[in-house]
Protein backbone atom coordinates (compact mmCIF):
# COMPACT_ATOMS: atom_id res chain seq x y z
CA UNK A 1 0.00 0.00 0.00
CA UNK A 2 1.45 3.36 -1.02
CA UNK A 3 1.46 6.44 1.13
CA UNK A 4 -1.25 7.98 -1.06
CA UNK A 5 -3.65 5.11 -0.29
CA UNK A 6 -2.81 4.56 3.36
CA UNK A 7 -5.84 5.23 5.58
CA UNK A 8 -5.57 8.09 8.05
CA UNK A 9 -8.33 6.76 10.31
CA UNK A 10 -9.44 3.64 12.17
CA UNK A 11 -12.87 2.58 13.47
CA UNK A 12 -13.57 -0.03 16.13
CA UNK A 13 -15.60 -0.76 19.29
CA UNK A 14 -14.44 -0.35 22.90
CA UNK A 15 -15.99 0.67 26.23
CA UNK A 16 -19.33 -0.40 24.81
CA UNK A 17 -19.28 2.30 22.13
CA UNK A 18 -17.65 3.31 18.85
CA UNK A 19 -14.08 4.58 18.62
CA UNK A 20 -12.86 6.85 15.80
CA UNK A 21 -9.15 7.66 15.47
CA UNK A 22 -7.72 10.07 12.91
CA UNK A 23 -4.05 10.95 12.48
CA UNK A 24 -2.37 13.76 10.58
CA UNK A 25 0.23 11.30 9.20
CA UNK A 26 -1.25 8.02 7.87
CA UNK A 27 2.12 6.26 8.22
CA UNK A 28 1.81 6.21 12.01
CA UNK A 29 -1.79 5.07 12.34
CA UNK A 30 -0.80 1.63 13.70
CA UNK A 31 1.22 2.82 16.72
CA UNK A 32 -1.41 5.49 17.44
CA UNK A 33 -4.17 2.87 17.52
CA UNK A 34 -2.09 0.55 19.70
CA UNK A 35 -1.60 3.37 22.23
CA UNK A 36 -5.34 4.13 22.28
CA UNK A 37 -6.28 0.46 22.72
CA UNK A 38 -3.83 0.10 25.62
CA UNK A 39 -5.24 3.19 27.35
CA UNK A 40 -8.88 2.21 26.84
CA UNK A 41 -8.24 -1.33 28.13
CA UNK A 42 -6.80 0.11 31.35
CA UNK A 43 -9.71 2.52 31.76
CA UNK A 44 -12.26 -0.23 31.18
CA UNK A 45 -10.65 -2.39 33.87
CA UNK A 46 -10.70 0.53 36.29
CA UNK A 47 -14.12 2.08 35.66
CA UNK A 48 -16.59 -0.34 34.08
CA UNK A 49 -19.87 -0.78 35.97
CA UNK A 50 -20.46 -4.02 34.07
CA UNK A 51 -17.24 -5.92 34.87
CA UNK A 52 -17.08 -7.80 38.14
CA UNK A 53 -13.29 -7.43 38.17
CA UNK A 54 -13.23 -3.63 37.76
CA UNK A 55 -12.12 -1.28 40.51
CA UNK A 56 -15.47 0.49 40.29
CA UNK A 57 -17.38 -2.74 40.91
CA UNK A 58 -15.16 -3.46 43.89
CA UNK A 59 -15.79 0.05 45.23
CA UNK A 60 -19.55 -0.35 44.90
CA UNK A 61 -19.47 -3.77 46.57
CA UNK A 62 -17.62 -2.32 49.59
CA UNK A 63 -19.28 1.07 50.01
CA UNK A 64 -18.61 2.63 53.39
CA UNK A 65 -15.10 1.22 53.63
CA UNK A 66 -11.79 2.92 52.90
CA UNK A 67 -10.28 1.28 49.83
CA UNK A 68 -6.96 1.48 48.03
CA UNK A 69 -7.15 2.31 44.33
CA UNK A 70 -4.91 2.73 41.32
CA UNK A 71 -3.71 6.22 40.35
CA UNK A 72 -5.90 5.89 37.25
CA UNK A 73 -9.03 5.33 39.33
CA UNK A 74 -8.18 8.13 41.74
CA UNK A 75 -7.69 10.54 38.83
CA UNK A 76 -11.05 9.59 37.33
CA UNK A 77 -12.82 9.92 40.68
CA UNK A 78 -11.26 13.32 41.37
CA UNK A 79 -12.43 14.54 37.95
CA UNK A 80 -15.96 13.34 38.70
CA UNK A 81 -15.94 15.20 42.02
CA UNK A 82 -14.56 18.32 40.31
CA UNK A 83 -17.47 18.12 37.86
CA UNK A 84 -19.92 17.92 40.75
CA UNK A 85 -18.35 20.91 42.48
CA UNK A 86 -18.27 23.04 39.32
CA UNK A 87 -21.91 22.32 38.50
CA UNK A 88 -23.32 22.58 42.01
CA UNK A 89 -24.06 18.86 42.01
CA UNK A 90 -25.85 18.75 38.64
CA UNK A 91 -23.24 16.21 37.50
CA UNK A 92 -23.16 13.76 40.42
CA UNK A 93 -21.03 10.56 40.44
CA UNK A 94 -23.04 8.96 43.26
CA UNK A 95 -26.09 8.10 41.13
CA UNK A 96 -25.08 4.54 40.31
CA UNK A 97 -27.95 3.05 42.33
CA UNK A 98 -30.45 5.42 40.71
CA UNK A 99 -29.28 4.29 37.27
CA UNK A 100 -29.80 0.67 38.29
CA UNK A 101 -33.30 1.44 39.57
CA UNK A 102 -34.02 3.13 36.24
CA UNK A 103 -33.06 -0.11 34.48
CA UNK A 104 -29.54 0.79 33.38
CA UNK A 105 -28.00 -2.22 35.09
CA UNK A 106 -26.29 -3.81 32.09
CA UNK A 107 -24.36 -2.82 28.98
CA UNK A 108 -26.44 -0.36 26.96
CA UNK A 109 -26.40 -2.71 23.97
CA UNK A 110 -28.49 -5.17 26.02
CA UNK A 111 -31.18 -2.62 26.91
CA UNK A 112 -34.58 -2.66 25.21
CA UNK A 113 -34.70 0.46 23.05
CA UNK A 114 -37.65 2.82 23.22
CA UNK A 115 -38.59 6.30 22.03
CA UNK A 116 -40.43 9.32 23.37
CA UNK A 117 -40.08 11.39 26.50
CA UNK A 118 -39.47 9.72 29.88
CA UNK A 119 -42.50 9.29 32.10
CA UNK A 120 -43.15 11.93 34.80
CA UNK A 121 -41.11 11.17 37.93
CA UNK A 122 -43.92 9.49 39.87
CA UNK A 123 -41.37 7.48 41.86
CA UNK A 124 -38.94 10.34 42.35
CA UNK A 125 -39.17 10.49 46.13
CA UNK A 126 -38.67 6.72 46.44
CA UNK A 127 -35.70 6.64 44.09
CA UNK A 128 -34.15 9.66 45.75
CA UNK A 129 -34.43 8.14 49.22
CA UNK A 130 -32.98 4.83 48.06
CA UNK A 131 -30.16 6.05 45.91
CA UNK A 132 -28.84 9.49 46.78
CA UNK A 133 -26.16 10.12 49.36
CA UNK A 134 -24.53 12.98 47.43
CA UNK A 135 -21.09 13.62 46.01
CA UNK A 136 -19.89 15.44 49.13
CA UNK A 137 -19.90 12.14 51.02
CA UNK A 138 -17.05 10.81 48.85
CA UNK A 139 -13.61 11.26 50.42
CA UNK A 140 -10.39 10.93 48.41
CA UNK A 141 -6.88 10.73 49.85
CA UNK A 142 -4.61 11.16 46.86
CA UNK A 143 -1.35 10.75 48.81
CA UNK A 144 -2.52 7.48 50.32
CA UNK A 145 -4.07 6.33 47.04
CA UNK A 146 -7.35 5.64 48.83
CA UNK A 147 -10.99 6.73 48.90
CA UNK A 148 -14.21 6.08 50.76
CA UNK A 149 -17.89 6.38 49.87
CA UNK A 150 -20.84 6.43 52.22
CA UNK A 151 -22.60 3.13 53.02
CA UNK A 152 -25.12 2.23 50.32
CA UNK A 153 -23.65 4.57 47.71
CA UNK A 154 -22.91 3.23 44.23
CA UNK A 155 -20.59 5.25 42.04
CA UNK A 156 -21.11 5.78 38.32
CA UNK A 157 -18.45 7.85 36.58
CA UNK A 158 -20.04 7.68 33.15
CA UNK A 159 -20.87 11.40 33.04
CA UNK A 160 -17.16 12.24 32.91
CA UNK A 161 -15.22 9.02 32.24
CA UNK A 162 -15.87 8.65 28.51
CA UNK A 163 -14.71 12.18 27.69
CA UNK A 164 -11.76 11.81 30.07
CA UNK A 165 -10.87 8.55 28.31
CA UNK A 166 -10.88 10.44 25.00
CA UNK A 167 -8.51 13.10 26.39
CA UNK A 168 -6.08 10.58 27.89
CA UNK A 169 -6.12 8.30 24.86
CA UNK A 170 -5.60 11.15 22.39
CA UNK A 171 -2.57 12.26 24.40
CA UNK A 172 -1.22 8.69 24.42
CA UNK A 173 -1.72 8.40 20.67
CA UNK A 174 0.04 11.69 19.97
CA UNK A 175 3.02 10.60 22.09
CA UNK A 176 3.20 7.29 20.25
CA UNK A 177 2.94 8.63 16.72
CA UNK A 178 4.51 12.08 16.99
CA UNK A 179 1.79 13.90 15.05
CA UNK A 180 -1.60 15.46 15.57
CA UNK A 181 -4.52 13.16 16.36
CA UNK A 182 -8.28 13.35 16.80
CA UNK A 183 -10.04 10.69 18.85
CA UNK A 184 -13.76 10.15 19.21
CA UNK A 185 -15.11 7.94 21.99
CA UNK A 186 -18.83 7.52 21.54
CA UNK A 187 -19.06 10.94 19.91
CA UNK A 188 -16.96 12.77 22.51
CA UNK A 189 -14.01 14.30 20.64
CA UNK A 190 -10.49 14.99 21.92
CA UNK A 191 -7.51 16.32 19.99
CA UNK A 192 -3.80 16.43 20.71
CA UNK A 193 -0.89 17.80 18.70
CA UNK A 194 -0.95 19.97 15.58
CA UNK A 195 -4.20 19.85 13.63
CA UNK A 196 -4.42 19.94 9.81
CA UNK A 197 -4.24 23.48 8.43
CA UNK A 198 -8.01 23.61 7.99
CA UNK A 199 -8.74 21.99 11.37
CA UNK A 200 -10.48 18.72 12.20
CA UNK A 201 -14.01 18.48 10.71
CA UNK A 202 -16.71 17.22 13.10
CA UNK A 203 -20.32 16.47 12.26
CA UNK A 204 -22.52 17.43 15.21
CA UNK A 205 -25.82 15.52 15.44
CA UNK A 206 -28.11 13.88 17.99
CA UNK A 207 -26.43 10.52 17.35
CA UNK A 208 -22.69 10.27 16.64
CA UNK A 209 -23.37 7.10 14.60
CA UNK A 210 -25.48 9.01 12.06
CA UNK A 211 -24.33 9.53 8.48
CA UNK A 212 -24.05 12.90 6.76
CA UNK A 213 -27.72 12.87 5.79
CA UNK A 214 -28.83 13.32 9.42
CA UNK A 215 -29.82 16.75 10.67
CA UNK A 216 -26.87 18.55 12.19
CA UNK A 217 -23.97 20.89 11.54
CA UNK A 218 -20.35 20.45 10.48
CA UNK A 219 -17.79 22.48 12.42
CA UNK A 220 -13.99 22.53 12.56
CA UNK A 221 -11.75 22.58 15.63
CA UNK A 222 -7.97 23.00 15.84
CA UNK A 223 -7.40 21.99 19.47
CA UNK A 224 -9.19 21.12 22.68
CA UNK A 225 -12.30 18.97 22.72
CA UNK A 226 -15.93 18.86 21.71
CA UNK A 227 -18.59 16.82 23.50
CA UNK A 228 -22.25 16.11 22.84
CA UNK A 229 -24.82 14.91 25.38
CA UNK A 230 -28.23 13.77 24.21
CA UNK A 231 -31.39 12.23 25.62
CA UNK A 232 -32.54 11.32 22.10
CA UNK A 233 -30.39 8.23 21.60
CA UNK A 234 -29.56 6.17 24.69
CA UNK A 235 -33.13 5.29 25.68
CA UNK A 236 -34.70 2.09 26.97
CA UNK A 237 -37.94 0.74 28.41
CA UNK A 238 -38.10 -0.20 32.09
CA UNK A 239 -41.22 -1.07 34.08
CA UNK A 240 -43.39 0.22 31.26
CA UNK A 241 -41.64 3.60 31.29
CA UNK A 242 -39.31 5.28 28.79
CA UNK A 243 -35.92 6.02 30.36
CA UNK A 244 -32.66 7.72 29.40
CA UNK A 245 -29.23 7.95 31.03
CA UNK A 246 -29.02 11.61 32.12
CA UNK A 247 -30.47 11.79 35.63
CA UNK A 248 -31.56 14.81 37.62
CA UNK A 249 -29.77 14.45 40.99
CA UNK A 250 -32.66 16.25 42.69
CA UNK A 251 -35.09 13.45 41.82
CA UNK A 252 -32.94 10.46 40.89
CA UNK A 253 -35.01 10.18 37.70
CA UNK A 254 -34.23 10.84 34.01
CA UNK A 255 -34.24 14.59 33.56
CA UNK A 256 -37.16 16.18 31.68
CA UNK A 257 -35.24 18.98 30.00
CA UNK A 258 -36.05 21.53 27.34
CA UNK A 259 -32.91 20.34 25.55
CA UNK A 260 -32.64 16.97 23.84
CA UNK A 261 -29.05 17.52 22.65
CA UNK A 262 -26.27 19.88 23.73
CA UNK A 263 -22.80 20.19 22.16
CA UNK A 264 -19.99 22.25 23.72
CA UNK A 265 -16.40 23.04 22.71
CA UNK A 266 -13.87 23.57 25.50
CA UNK A 267 -10.19 23.29 26.38
CA UNK A 268 -10.61 19.53 26.92
CA UNK A 269 -13.20 16.94 26.06
CA UNK A 270 -13.78 16.34 29.78
CA UNK A 271 -14.61 20.00 30.40
CA UNK A 272 -16.86 20.06 27.35
CA UNK A 273 -18.73 16.99 28.59
CA UNK A 274 -19.17 18.38 32.10
CA UNK A 275 -20.83 21.40 30.49
CA UNK A 276 -23.09 19.41 28.13
CA UNK A 277 -24.41 17.12 30.87
CA UNK A 278 -25.03 20.00 33.29
CA UNK A 279 -26.74 22.01 30.55
CA UNK A 280 -29.30 19.28 29.93
CA UNK A 281 -29.97 18.99 33.66
CA UNK A 282 -30.27 22.78 34.06
CA UNK A 283 -32.71 23.17 31.20
CA UNK A 284 -33.95 26.75 30.77
CA UNK A 285 -31.08 28.16 32.84
CA UNK A 286 -28.40 26.49 30.71
CA UNK A 287 -27.87 29.11 27.94
CA UNK A 288 -27.14 31.91 30.42
CA UNK A 289 -24.80 29.65 32.41
CA UNK A 290 -22.84 28.59 29.32
CA UNK A 291 -22.73 32.17 28.05
CA UNK A 292 -21.31 33.40 31.36
CA UNK A 293 -18.56 30.79 31.05
CA UNK A 294 -17.85 31.80 27.45
CA UNK A 295 -18.24 28.20 26.27
CA UNK A 296 -19.39 27.84 22.63
CA UNK A 297 -22.46 25.62 22.54
CA UNK A 298 -25.13 24.30 20.21
CA UNK A 299 -28.42 23.38 21.92
CA UNK A 300 -31.30 21.52 20.28
CA UNK A 301 -34.72 21.51 21.94
CA UNK A 302 -37.35 18.78 21.77
CA UNK A 303 -38.82 20.22 18.57
CA UNK A 304 -35.46 20.41 16.79
CA UNK A 305 -34.99 24.17 17.18
CA UNK A 306 -31.35 25.20 17.52
CA UNK A 307 -29.95 27.79 19.94
CA UNK A 308 -26.28 28.78 19.85
CA UNK A 309 -24.19 30.21 22.67
CA UNK A 310 -20.98 32.29 22.72
CA UNK A 311 -18.80 31.75 19.62
CA UNK A 312 -20.58 28.70 18.24
CA UNK A 313 -21.14 29.33 14.50
CA UNK A 314 -24.70 30.18 13.60
CA UNK A 315 -26.62 28.07 11.13
CA UNK A 316 -29.77 28.72 9.15
CA UNK A 317 -32.78 28.78 11.48
CA UNK A 318 -30.73 29.01 14.68
CA UNK A 319 -31.19 31.61 17.40
CA UNK A 320 -28.60 32.94 19.79
CA UNK A 321 -28.73 32.50 23.55
CA UNK A 322 -30.05 36.04 23.98
CA UNK A 323 -33.09 35.23 21.86
CA UNK A 324 -32.31 36.85 18.49
CA UNK A 325 -34.56 36.13 15.53
CA UNK A 326 -33.71 33.10 13.33
CA UNK A 327 -30.85 33.59 10.87
CA UNK A 328 -32.26 34.69 7.53
CA UNK A 329 -30.94 35.18 4.01
CA UNK A 330 -28.46 38.04 4.06
CA UNK A 331 -27.46 37.55 7.70
CA UNK A 332 -23.79 37.19 8.53
CA UNK A 333 -22.52 34.18 10.45
CA UNK A 334 -20.67 34.43 13.74
CA UNK A 335 -17.30 33.96 12.06
CA UNK A 336 -17.79 36.83 9.63
CA UNK A 337 -18.27 34.90 6.39
CA UNK A 338 -20.08 36.36 3.41
CA UNK A 339 -23.88 36.74 3.76
CA UNK A 340 -25.95 33.62 3.29
CA UNK A 341 -28.02 33.17 0.17
CA UNK A 342 -31.64 32.10 0.43
CA UNK A 343 -31.84 28.34 0.86
CA UNK A 344 -28.07 27.94 1.24
CA UNK A 345 -26.89 25.34 3.79
CA UNK A 346 -24.54 26.74 6.40
CA UNK A 347 -22.43 23.61 6.73
CA UNK A 348 -20.89 21.39 4.10
CA UNK A 349 -18.41 23.18 1.86
CA UNK A 350 -18.01 26.19 4.14
CA UNK A 351 -15.88 25.92 7.26
CA UNK A 352 -16.97 27.07 10.71
CA UNK A 353 -14.17 27.13 13.27
CA UNK A 354 -15.18 26.85 16.92
CA UNK A 355 -13.35 28.50 19.81
CA UNK A 356 -12.06 25.94 22.27
CA UNK A 357 -9.69 27.43 24.83
CA UNK A 358 -11.83 27.74 27.96
CA UNK A 359 -12.23 25.41 30.92
CA UNK A 360 -15.51 25.04 32.77
CA UNK A 361 -14.03 26.75 35.84
CA UNK A 362 -12.87 29.86 33.94
CA UNK A 363 -15.13 32.88 33.81
CA UNK A 364 -15.64 34.63 30.50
Amino acid sequence: MTKATQPDFALWEALGTSIVLRVADPRVLAPARAAVEHELDAIDLALSRFREDSELSRANAHAGRSLKASPLFIEALELALRAAELTGGDVDPTLGRALELAGYDRDRRELVATAGEPEPPKRAAILSAQSRAGWRTVIVDREAGAFRTAPGVKLDLGATAKAWAADRSAQAAARACGCGVLLGVGGDIATCGPAPATGWPIRVTDDHRSDLSAEGQTVWIHAGGLATSSTAVRRWSHGGHSMHHILDPRTGMPTRSRWRTVSVAAASCADANIATTAAIVRGEAAPAWLSALGLPARMVDGSGNVTTVADWPLEAGAVTAVGDRPLEAGAVTAVGDRPLEAGEPVDGARRHPVAHTRRVDEAA
